[in-house]
């Protein structure tokens, strides 16, 4: 019988191929794919420089506007025997001078405290960032795992599903099963080909995801198990204030409080120094001149008021707009840990009952078979309950894995993994 390769075969072999020689890939562990996400992600080194940016624009927040230099000629005569003459009129004089501008100290106090804010609002997005980064790692790992699983077993199905092509081939010579059930076992095999099929594309698919966010490193075997981190409700709920989406409205508030401080300033008034030497002709002394200036903000019902009101009404929003987002994440962390009882019980029935029960039936199939007090078809119907029940129960415990990571980063992770430090 000539050599039979498998899809599941030829995936292995494909992947072996890529990660062999001298530029092989080592294994990929789940730690390792969360160190390296945090490190080489473009999004977290966007972030990074926001965050760089944010912090050089606070720092001449609350520093006085940059002097004003002046030059000019004053009472310059435009006719008569002096005219455009510089040194002839007594009152023609050459000026310069300097202008100082003196915003008032809660303006300039209003000015550093939103550009603080906004350092706070561009770290609180990197964290959501490096949340984002963390989970979907996680998630693409853990599928990628769960599918490389159900691909073994599917591999031992096919030695399996050999053995048993040798058994009916012995049953039909002994004259115990009619000569159709050859092409039981071969049409079992091209079935459970198709299944391979399904998978492997399941696996690069789990393989892309996970290449978005550790670059080429997704290509190489994975190592290790993920963490089976305890989800309870309790502890959950209580750090849902902590989830990254909620925390940044605390630095979007203060923004918002420093430009209600910063309107509330311009009712009062700015003021200016400036100083002018003027020089005038020989015959004539030179001149000094100090000035001071001061807005007057006298129409604040219709210009400083309004402006106050429309930045309070934005705070009130944003009071709403938190609001509305800590009942949808409560909502939605609710509906995630029913789901995870779920996939918990399921994962549990699969393995304590369905499975063994799959696993009995298809022995005494087998058996009343072999005993010829049953027909071939049982027996196949009772390995496709099996094999479905036995890939059911790796699918369902890599989805319970993968809610338990989504939960573990949005809500229990502790504050080093999300500042970026290896778990």
């Amino acid at each position: 019988m000539p050599l039979r390769i498998t899809p599941a075969a030829r995936a292995v072999l494909l992947l072996a191929a890529c990660t062999a020689g001298p530029v092989a890939a080592a294994s990929l562990s789940f730690s390792e794919a969360l160190a390296l996400a945090v490190s080489a992600t473009p999004a977290l080194r966007m972030t990074a420089a926001q965050i760089d940016a944010a912090r050089q624009a606070a720092i001449p927040a609350g520093a006085l506007p940059d002097p004003k230099l002046s030059l000019g000629v004053d009472n310059l005569p435009t006719n008569g025997p002096d005219r455009y003459r510089l040194t002839e009129d007594f009152m023609t004089m050459r000026r310069v001078g300097v202008m100082q501008e003196f915003p008032n100290r809660a303006k300039r106090r209003a000015r550093v405290e939103r550009a603080d804010g906004e350092v706070a609002v561009a770290e609180a997005e990197s964290q959501i960032t490096r949340q984002l980064v963390l989970r979907e790692t996680a998630v693409a790992w853990i599928a990628r795992a769960s599918v490389e699983q159900q691909l073994a077993y599917i591999d031992a199905l096919l030695e399996e599903n050999r053995l048993f092509e040798a058994a009916v081939r012995a049953q039909i010579a002994g004259g115990k099963s009619p000569a159709t059930d050859a092409v039981a076992p071969r049409q079992e095999a091209a079935l459970i080909d198709g299944r391979a099929d399904e998978l492997v594309a399941r696996r690069d698919q789990a393989m892309a995801a996970l290449r978005r966010w550790v670059g080429a490193s997704a290509d190489a075997p994975l190592s290790g198990t993920a963490p089976d981190w305890p989800i309870a409700d309790d502890v959950l709920k209580h750090a849902l204030h902590r989830h990254p989406e909620l925390m940044i409205f605390d630095s979007k508030l203060q923004v918002l409080d420093a430009e209600v401080a910063a309107a509330v300033a311009t009712r009062k008034p700015d003021w200016a120094l400036e100083l002018a030497y003027q020089e005038r002709g020989s015959q004539f002394s030179d001149m000094a001149m100090v000035q001071v200036t001061f807005d007057l903000p006298l129409f604040a019902a219709s210009r400083q008021n309004p402006r106050i009101a429309a930045r309070r009404a934005a705070r009130v929003a944003l009071d709403a707009e938190r609001e509305a987002a800590l009942r949808e994440h409560t909502a939605m962390l609710e509906t995630d840990l029913a789901e995870y009882r779920r996939l918990a019980r399921a994962v549990t029935r699969q393995r304590t009952v369905l499975v063994p029960l799959a696993r009995e039936k298809v022995q005494l199939a087998s058996a009343a078979w072999r005993g010829a007090n049953g027909g071939l078809m049982e027996v196949i119907a009772a390995r496709r309950e099996r094999i479905d029940a036995e890939l059911e129960a790796i699918a369902l415990d890599g989805a319970r894995q993968q809610l338990a990571a989504r939960l573990h980063y949005a809500y229990a992770a502790p504050s080093a993994e999300l500042v970026g430090e290896q778990p």
